[in-house]
C-alpha cells in the first residue's frame, strides 16, 4: 500500500506535469521510499528534520513544500507548566489532528513550535487553548534559528566499522544487544532500514537507533598498538 501510494504520487507528478507531495513521513517509511529509487526531495521545513514530506516533480525545491510552524506559548510562562515534546503532540491529538499532518516539534523553554503541513495550520491556531494544565496560543511563527543540529562529539574505541560493534561502542551494549536492536528493525542508516548487524558503517553515515538517539560517524581517528580504532563520533543531543 505504501510503495503504491508513492508511485500514485511520483506518477500523478510526472504525467499531469504538476508538484505533489507526500505527508509527514516516518522513518520506516522514508527508509521504503528510498529502496524505490524514485526522483524526490525530502524536506521537513528545516535541514536535519526527522519527520520528512516527500516532493514529486521536476522543480520542487524547499520553498514549494506545504509546510507551516506554529508557535505554541503559555498566556503566562510564569505559571505554565514545564512543557515536553509529548505534553505538545498529546494536545495535537486530543484535537484529533492525523499524525502525519504533523513534523517535527522543537521544544524551545516553555514554547513549542510544531512544524505541520499547510492545511492544519489555521486549525491548530484556532483550537489549541491549553497543553496539560497550561492555558496558550498557538499562532503561525518563521522556524526558528535554533534548530541547528547541536552534537556532543566522542572518542570510542572498536574493533572494526561493523554496525553492531560500533553502536555496542557509542551506547554502551554488547555486540548481542546491538544484533538485537538491529534484527527488531529499529537501526537506520541514512533513514534507511538496515538489518545487517556485520554491514560496515562509512564515514558521515546517520545512524539512528530508535528509542536512543542518532549519531554521525565522522571517521578514524587513529589506530592503535592493538588494532582497535579509535573513531570520532557526533552524537545528536
Amino acid at each position: 500500500m505504501l510503495e503504491k501510494r508513492f508511485e500514485e504520487l511520483y506518477n500523478r507528478a510526472y504525467e499531469r506535469g504538476y508538484n505533489t507531495f507526500s505527508p509527514f513521513l516516518t522513518l520506516p517509511e522514508q527508509s521504503e521510499l528510498k529502496k524505490m529509487y524514485l526522483p524526490c526531495v525530502l524536506f521537513g521545513g528545516y535541514d536535519g528534520a526527522q519527520r520528512v514530506v516527500a516532493g514529486f516533480g521536476e522543480t520542487v525545491g524547499n520553498d514549494d513544500f506545504p509546510i507551516a510552524c506554529v508557535k505554541i506559548e503559555p498566556l503566562n510562562e510564569k505559571f505554565a507548566d514545564e512543557l515536553t515534546h509529548r505534553d505538545f503532540l498529546g494536545s495535537l491529538m486530543n484535537l484529533g489532528i492525523k499524525r502525519e499532518t504533523v513534523g517535527d516539534i522543537i521544544v524551545d523553554g516553555k514554547c513549542g513550535y510544531v512544524i505541520c503541513l499547510e492545511n492544519i495550520a489555521d486549525y491548530i491556531c484556532e483550537n489549541l487553548t491549553r497543553v496539560r494544565h497550561t492555558s496558550v496560543e498557538a499562532k503561525r511563527s518563521l522556524i526558528p534559528e535554533n534548530t541547528a543540529e547541536k552534537f556532543e562529539v566522542l572518542t570510542v574505541f572498536a574493533t572494526s566499522k561493523r554496525l553492531d560493534v560500533i553502536i555496542g561502542a557509542v551506547y554502551n551494549f554488547s555486540r548481542s544487544e546491538s544484533s538485537k536492536l538491529i534484527a527488531s528493525e529499529r537501526v537506520f542508516i541514512n533513514s534507511v532500514l538496515t538489518l545487517s548487524a556485520s554491514k560496515t558503517v562509512s564515514d558521515n553515515d546517520i545512524i539512528t537507533v530508535r528509542g536512543y538517539g542518532r549519531f554521525i560517524l565522522s571517521g578514524e581517528v587513529k589506530t592503535t598498538k592493538k588494532g582497535r580504532l579509535v573513531l570520532e563520533i557526533k552524537k545528536y543531543c
